[in-house]
């Protein structure tokens, strides 16, 4: 996105319907945050929206493995499916360690999830050259679910910039509005060679939990995201790429619901652990 106002993103959250979303995702959000196991069990909590959250993204990235065999298996290095799985993981495990950078070189953090989702064994099969970086002209992205056109990648870097220069400078949008744009800006560039949902959906978990949100990180959008489907992801991603106001309100809302369903996925992890049931 590129705009020479000085806080544009906070002008989304005038859009119609986008100030029912952030007020309806505040409430979800303090509701679950109130619930009595949270004040003895929070890791726990933590660590489940996790491995739940990474799931969910990957099964949006087409490796839709059920809960069980994500927390059984040890191995991700073998097919695709696994090497998304795993990546998924790594990038879940990563984010919120990467908040402090996030807020002063946001393009640093990027690299550092495409690293991250790239992982060992990718660098050991030859991605090493791309791995951290940009792509470059004639390189080819692998993203299965996405197949808007792919803006060229001198218009990646200065999209980039912008983007960068936006989160530096803050402002006064709502969490649920910069963590959609976040989300929506990275989705529609796909900047590296591969794994460019994960780290758009890994970097709006970042956003949410930087921005106070979300701090212990309990709301898994990715969840959602999932849950909602792939078709309507893409629908509400469409939205996103019109940049019309009912567009961008749209994707907002999409994002919104997202966290809201991390929300009740949360919730019911502390009703089963109250119960002594997990």
């Amino acid at each position: 996105m590129s705009t020479h106002a000085s806080d544009p993103l906070a002008a989304l959250g005038s859009l119609p319907g986008v100030a029912d979303s952030v007020d309806s995702v505040r409430k979800a959000v303090d509701r679950v945050y109130g619930h009595r196991v949270m004040r003895r069990r929070s890791h726990e909590i933590t660590s489940e929206a996790a491995l739940r959250g990474a799931r969910g993204s990957a099964a949006l990235s087409g490796a839709d493995w059920a809960l069980e065999e994500v927390r059984r298996r040890t191995d991700f290095g073998g097919d695709a499916e696994s090497r998304t799985v795993g990546a998924a993981l790594r990038l879940g495990a990563e984010a919120g360690q990467l908040l402090s950078i996030w807020r002063q070189s946001p393009l640093r953090v990027l690299a550092r999830l495409h690293l991250v989702a790239v992982g060992e064994a990718g660098r050991e099969q030859g991605a090493v050259d791309s791995v951290g970086r940009p792509r470059q002209a004639g390189e080819k992205v692998d993203e299965p679910l996405i197949e808007a056109p792919l803006p060229d990648p001198a218009e990646v870097a200065g999209r980039l910039d912008g983007l960068a220069e936006l989160i530096i400078a803050g402002g006064t949008a709502p969490a649920l509005v910069s963590a959609a744009v976040v989300h929506g800006e990275l989705l529609a560039l796909r900047p590296f060679t591969s794994y460019n949902g994960l780290i758009a959906r890994a970097a709006e978990r970042i956003v949410l939990i930087g921005s106070g949100l979300d701090p212990k990180s309990i709301c898994p959008a990715e969840v959602g995201h999932a849950e909602q489907g792939r078709a309507a992801y893409v629908a509400a991603f469409e939205g996103y790429l019109s940049g019309t106001p009912d567009g961008m309100a749209a994707w907002i809302a999409h994002c919104g619901r997202a966290v809201e369903l991390g929300v009740r996925e949360s919730t019911a992890v502390c009703e089963a652990l109250q119960r002594g049931a997990a």
